[in-house]
């Protein structure tokens, strides 16, 4: 499905700007299969180059072919955007909505306007993150761990464009923060363990008070998900799957869940279960939930979760056209949102795939939460 709609917003930008051009057939019909071809790259990367989630081919390829295949769908909104535009006006005036939607400048600085913008997003894609640091109530935490401070990671997505240079990079300016503690909500890796070996062996310096914690996302399925779980422990990456653990930072609990991802159905693997993962957990206890997926948050509310941190929509990755990711998501695609009695919050995403390294108006980010008291954090 995937390739299918690429290939129709392909053919749409040949019918919209292609085709109106002033230049021979011969150039014409060069540019409709250099543009379907971009349209359809990662067929040839997933057969010939790896998979789909794993294209095993130079950063700088990789690069080159989100420039391109973001230049594309940014020209494609564009056009979109000056036919509907256009639309509206011919509903007014006739003559001038078919002005509109026959206007050769429009379409050249769509063109340019495009290519920059994309230049750009490649940039902001494979860039080290910012730190976000932000205040979150968590239900039920003592006053003693009032600035208890958690930093998330999510969707690192080890792979030939963000290798271990990036990795060690992301695990310097995490560790900078000294973390009471540090949790990884899925997509660690793009690849097998053979491939991918040294470029998460960063990984293992990662360092916090009470621990480094992480569950599955759906990437992790993708290849040798069984080969991971060992190579993620050697890493001191301790993985919570349907499962928690009870910290006692200052004598007080504090418990962290973890569920595994919904793609492990595919896999012949356990499905997320949050009853499970909060088995024994007793009902005064303040609760932090990990789930790769935003989606599936009321049901981790009603299950008793105080607060749960996802990832996985990398917060759209292009402001717009997130509102499709958002819809995809059940309304959930970043930043903080209060579920019931339980905050969501969902990470922007520390990498993304390397199949679409494009970022625009939706930043990367190395997540700071300061937990907050209820009870240090009423009115006196």
């Amino acid at each position: 499905m995937f390739h299918v709609f690429t290939g129709l917003i392909s053919l749409y930008v040949i019918w919209r700007f292609v085709l109106p051009l002033s230049v021979s057939k011969p150039v014409k019909a060069l540019l409709s299969v250099l543009l379907l071809a971009v349209a359809e790259h990662h067929l040839v990367t997933r057969n010939f180059f790896g998979s789909m989630a794993s294209p095993e081919i130079p950063a700088t390829l990789l690069m080159t072919l989100g420039w391109l295949f973001g230049s594309l769908l940014l020209l494609a909104m564009l056009l979109l955007a000056r036919d509907v535009g256009g639309l509206a006006v011919y509903a007014v005036s006739r003559e001038r909505g078919r002005r509109l939607w026959a206007a050769a400048r429009w379409r050249q600085v769509a063109a340019v306007l495009a290519v920059a913008l994309a230049a750009i997003g490649v940039w902001q894609a494979v860039r080290v993150p910012d730190v976000k640091t932000l205040e979150i109530v968590l239900p039920k935490l003592p006053p003693e761990l009032d600035g208890f401070r958690v930093v998330q990671l999510t969707d690192l997505h080890a792979s030939r464009l963000l290798e271990a240079p990036w990795i060690d990079a992301v695990v310097k300016k995490t560790n900078a923060l000294d973390p009471d503690l540090l949790v990884i909500t899925g997509d660690l890796v793009d690849g097998t363990t053979a491939a991918r070996v040294a470029d998460v062996l960063p990984l293992q310096a990662l360092r916090a008070r009470h621990g480094v914690y992480a569950i599955p996302g759906n990437h992790e399925y993708y290849a040798e998900y069984q080969r991971w779980l060992p190579a993620f422990d050697k890493l001191g990456l301790r993985l919570l799957l349907n499962d928690h653990v009870t910290l006692t930072p200052n004598g007080k609990r504090l418990v962290l869940a973890g569920v595994t991802d919904r793609m492990a159905g595919a896999y012949d693997q356990p499905m997320p279960d949050v009853k499970q993962a909060l088995a024994g957990v007793q009902a005064n206890d303040p609760v932090i939930l990990l789930s790769h997926r935003p989606a599936g948050a009321a049901l981790n509310a009603q299950a008793g979760a105080g607060l749960q941190l996802s990832g996985h929509t990398h917060g759209g990755q292009i402001l717009g056209p997130h509102l499709l990711t958002q819809l995809a998501n059940e309304g959930y695609v970043s930043g903080q949102y209060q579920v019931g009695a339980m905050s969501l919050y969902v990470s922007n995403g520390t990498g993304l795939w390397p199949g679409f390294p494009i970022r625009l108006g939706r930043p990367s980010e190395i997540t700071q939460i300061v937990l907050r008291s209820p009870a240090a954090s009423a009115p006196q």
